[in-house]
């Protein structure tokens, strides 16, 4: 009996963070600046804003992570990104031209 609660409850667990990391939500921009050397990609886009409130437009320097092709982007792409944190930056993890 013991044993098949367990088992239960790290099925739910399972299924529950493979949830969580599915629904990661795509983010929509415009790419400002690209900067190769850095390492670096700057997009414009919206963040949210409160419950009833307008949403604001904010630009940020994001890295980008490895196999991403920097020559694909330019000024005025618009992209939809996945961010994380990495070693302590914002890193690109998923881009998509639209």
């Amino acid at each position: 009996m013991k044993k098949s609660r367990f088992f239960l409850a790290a099925a739910a667990l399972t299924v529950l963070s493979s949830a969580a990391f599915a629904q990661q939500a795509m983010t929509s921009g415009v790419v400002t600046k690209v900067d190769e050397p850095q390492g670096t990609i700057r997009i414009q886009y919206s963040q949210p804003g409160t419950v009833g409130g307008p949403s604001t437009d904010t630009s940020e320097d994001f890295k980008v992570s490895d196999g991403l092709l920097f020559n694909a982007l330019k000024p005025g792409d618009k992209v939809q990104f996945t961010v994380e944190q990495a070693n302590g930056a914002k890193t690109i993890t998923k881009l998509e031209k639209r």
